[in-house]
Formats: C-alpha cells, sequence, structure tokens
C-alpha cells in the first residue's frame, strides 16, 4: 500500500518570513534580502528616537536633577527640524550632483549628523549636572539633540525615498509599510537592550552606552546604504525642471476640508506627544522604576505602535473610513491616559505598562487614519505635498505638545508646594494635570475630525482608490 507523500516542510527562514509584516513588498528588482539590509536606516533611527524621547528624559530629570520643562525642551528640538522634511524630500529629488546621486548625499550627511549629536550628547548632559558649568553643558545638550534630530530626519526622508525609487510602482506602499515596521521593531529592540545595560546606571556607562550608540549608527547605515542607489546622472542634470512648491500649496491649503483636516491631525497629535517627555520621569518618580524598568515603557508604547499598524491594515482592508480610523485610535488614546492617570494612585505596574501600550496602539490608528486620508484627498501632482503636510503638522504640533507638557508639570508642581516634605500623590498632580489636558485634546480631536466623516473627498473621480490597492504607506515621517 502506496503511503501518501507529505508535501516537504518549509525552511525555518521561510516561515519567519511569511509572519513577517508585507513582506510580499519584495520583487525582482528589490528582492527581501536587500530591502532588509536598505531597511536597517530605519533601526538606527529608531534607537535614536529611543535615547532621546526615553532613556535620556529619564536621566535627566531623576539622576541629573535636571528640570523637566528644560528636558522637554530640548526633547522638542528635534522636532523643529521635521516640519521641512517635505522640503527635504524636495531637495533630493531635485539634487544635483555631477556623481548622478541623489538619495546617497542626503543619507550620508543625515548619518554623519546623527554620529555627531550622540558623540557629544553625553559629556554635554553629565554637564548639566554642575552648577558651575550649567551654560556650557545646555549650549552642548541643545546642540546634541539639533544635530541627532536633524540627521535622523534627514536620513529617513531620504531613504523613504531612496526605498520609492527602487521598488517597483505597485509594490511602493508595502516596500514603505515594510520599512516602517522595522523602524517599530528597531525602537523595540533597542529599548529593551538600552534598558537592559542601564540597570545599573553610572555617568560612565551613560557615556559607554550612548557613544555605542554613535559607532553602531554609522555600521547600520553604510551596510543599509552599501550598493542601493545606482549612478544616473541624467536626473541630476543642472537644466532638469522644477516644480514650483508654493503654488501647489496654495491650492491645497485653499481646500477648507483640507484645512480641517490638518487641524484634527494638529490636535490629535499634542494630545498624544504631551507624555512623551513625561512617561518614564513619571514611571521613575512616583512608582520608583529604575532607568531600565522605565525604558522598558517606551518598547510597549513601541509594541502597541506595532499592534496599531497592523489593526489598521487589517481594519482598511475590510473596508473601514480612514477617518473613522482615526476617531478609534482617539478613543483608545482616551482610555490610554485613563490607565496611566490612575496608575499613580492604584500604585500599579501593570495600569502603567497596559497605559504605555495602549497610548502606542492609540496613536498607530490615529496615524495611519489620518495618513490615508490624505493619500485619498491627494491629487497625483499633490500627493507628495499632502504627505507632507500630515507629516509637517503632526511633528509640529507634537513638538509644541512635549514643550506645554513638561511646562506643565513643572508650573502645577510650583503652585502646590515643593521640598522633601511634599507627599507622591502631590508630586503626581503635575503629570496628572497633563494627562487630564491630553484626554480633553483627544476629545476635542473628535468634535474636530467627525463632520469630516462620510463627507464626499476632494478626488478625481477618475483616479484610483488608494484604499483599493494592498494597504500600505508610501511616506510615514516620524
Amino acid at each position: 500500500m502506496n503511503r501518501p507523500v507529505r508535501p516537504p516542510q518549509p525552511h525555518w527562514t521561510a516561515l519567519v518570513f511569511q509572519m513577517l509584516p508585507f513582506a510580499d513588498a519584495a520583487s525582482v528588482d528589490l528582492p527581501l534580502g536587500r530591502l532588509l539590509r536598505l531597511a536597517l536606516f530605519q533601526v538606527s533611527v529608531g534607537m535614536a528616537m529611543v535615547l532621546l524621547n526615553g532613556t535620556l528624559n529619564r536621566v535627566m530629570v531623576v539622576e541629573l536633577g535636571t528640570p523637566t520643562w528644560l528636558v522637554a525642551l530640548l526633547i522638542a528640538v528635534p522636532l523643529l527640524v521635521a516640519p521641512f522634511r517635505a522640503l527635504i524630500g524636495h531637495k533630493s529629488d531635485t539634487h544635483r550632483s555631477v556623481l548622478g546621486w541623489r538619495r546617497v548625499p542626503y543619507i550620508w550627511f543625515g548619518t554623519m549628523m546623527q554620529f555627531g549629536g550622540l558623540a557629544i550628547m553625553p559629556f554635554a548632559l553629565l554637564l548639566l549636572g554642575k552648577p558651575d558649568v550649567f551654560n556650557i553643558g545646555l549650549v552642548g545638550a541643545a546642540a546634541a539633540f539639533l544635530l541627532t534630530g536633524t540627521g535622523f530626519h534627514v536620513t529617513q526622508t531620504a531613504g523613504l525615498a531612496l526605498a520609492t525609487d527602487l521598488a517597483p510602482e505597485d509594490k511602493r506602499p508595502r516596500a514603505v509599510a515594510l520599512l516602517y515596521v522595522m523602524l517599530l521593531v528597531g525602537m523595540m529592540f533597542a529599548a529593551f537592550v538600552i534598558g537592559g545595560l542601564l540597570i545599573d546606571y553610572s555617568p560612565t556607562r551613560l557615556v559607554q552606552v550612548i557613544q555605542g550608540a554613535a559607532v553602531l549608527t554609522i555600521a547600520l547605515n553604510v551596510i543599509a546604504l552599501w550598493k542601493q542607489e545606482a549612478r544616473n546622472p541624467a536626473v541630476t542634470a543642472p537644466d532638469r525642471h522644477r516644480p514650483d512648491f508654493s503654488v501647489l500649496w496654495q491650492a491645497f491649503v485653499r481646500d477648507g476640508r483640507n484645512a480641517r483636516l490638518l487641524v484634527a491631525i494638529g490636535i490629535g497629535a499634542a494630545g498624544f506627544a504631551m507624555q512623551d517627555a513625561l512617561l518614564e520621569p513619571y514611571g521613575g518618580e512616583i512608582l520608583g522604576l529604575s532607568v531600565g524598568a522605565t525604558t522598558g515603557l517606551t518598547g510597549a508604547w513601541a509594541l502597541g505602535s506595532l499592534i496599531g499598524f497592523m489593526v489598521s491594515g487589517r481594519c482598511l482592508a475590510r473596508g473601514w473610513d480612514p477617518l473613522r480610523l482615526a476617531g478609534a485610535g482617539l478613543v483608545v488614546g482616551i482610555n490610554a491616559f485613563l490607565l496611566v492617570l490612575f496608575a499613580g494612585p492604584f500604585a500599579s505596574l501593570v495600569m502603567l505598562y497596559a497605559g504605555a501600550l495602549t497610548i502606542g496602539l492609540g496613536l498607530g490608528l490615529f496615524s495611519v487614519g489620518t495618513l490615508m486620508e490624505a493619500m485619498n484627498i491627494a491629487k497625483t501632482e499633490t500627493a507628495g505635498l499632502a504627505l507632507g503636510a500630515w507629516g509637517a503638522v503632526q511633528a509640529s504640533c507634537a513638538g509644541a505638545g512635549i514643550a506645554i507638557g513638561g511646562l506643565m508639570r513643572d508650573g502645577v508642581a510650583a503652585m502646590i508646594g515643593s521640598g522633601e516634605a511634599v507627599s507622591i500623590a502631590t508630586r503626581a498632580a503635575g503629570y496628572s494635570s497633563v494627562y487630564i489636558l491630553e484626554i480633553a485634546l483627544l476629545l476635542v480631536g473628535l468634535a474636530a475630525i467627525g463632520p469630516l466623516v462620510g463627507q464626499q473627498r476632494g478626488r478625481d473621480p477618475d483616479a484610483e482608490d488608494p484604499l483599493s490597492q494592498p494597504f500600505g504607506l508610501r511616506e510615514f515621517p516620524t
């Protein structure tokens, strides 16, 4: 009797690729191995984001005693560059180069700025803890944060544009979506590794970790960039036509629906971002968590964002309206901030970590929903402008939210009282006021985005509906 022949079991690497989100972005022209190697620049960007927005703000506030408002302003410094991402992308599109490269120069100089900022950062931060050289430390810290932030914004913008150049047209959205997934994966790994290295905090260990991140940034980005972009002198010719940016922008904002959408995006982004400089100090000061444990909060946030990204893909594939998805993200965010708000009075680490994860989930749903709506309203000649406007408004309002959150926390704490005798509940009042304001902003964001749901979108009826395509993001600025 002949037994049926079992099909051969797939190799373990094939199983990994099947589980990897958007692994079908690979093509003959851009194999999965090459695409994943290109995605290494996103890992370096995620590592820098974890350092700037997570670990270092906890170290400065708790270990170095830096005022929270000053820490918040330092963290917001890199976001000043974010509104210019559309201009950076436009410049890389029209770059004039005798070597025939458009993206490589921007990625390289962005990498060097990241390296330079991280190299001087630990020494500048240590000087902040010494009153006699505080001003020097402040100038150095501001320069380090600005260099690092400018570097990863330039690197990420040009890197995503390079991925768009390399991928076939039908694979571009999913290729860039895979790069964003790799950003979140890089953030999670960086949060857990850096947190583990800083469990036993010391100034020497801080210098070693940050400068190690600087060296690793160079290594990752060089590997990612190696032999990716082919030279094409015709594309970088001096007589190449350059579209007028100002005319396109005026036509875009003249539509009142577009303007209302940008307002809703800004309010939601500010509401989600106010806690960026406060979540880890809140865990350290109110719940007594170590540096490593509070860095895990950033990892939980990144995991929640990744889950939100994947849930968004499934919902949009089933026909959800993007703005309904964004509204769902705002509702999830409101509940997330309630969890964080009550984690202090209940002294519950579970509530705090669950809140951090759910904040990421809500932000992922909101960001993907609003970005897909920006893609939906964009005409062919203004697609890049619509996505650039989305990124500029979100980043600018997020930076303002971070700064306001730090100032508000310190202002409320100063009004209530200070000193050693102040109770934990009193110290938590500054943080709680910020979380309450964030809940209010998300409610206002719901009111702003509600009337847009179901309205006729200002699109060309003959244009292809982005929602009918496989889910992916053409550009996802941070």
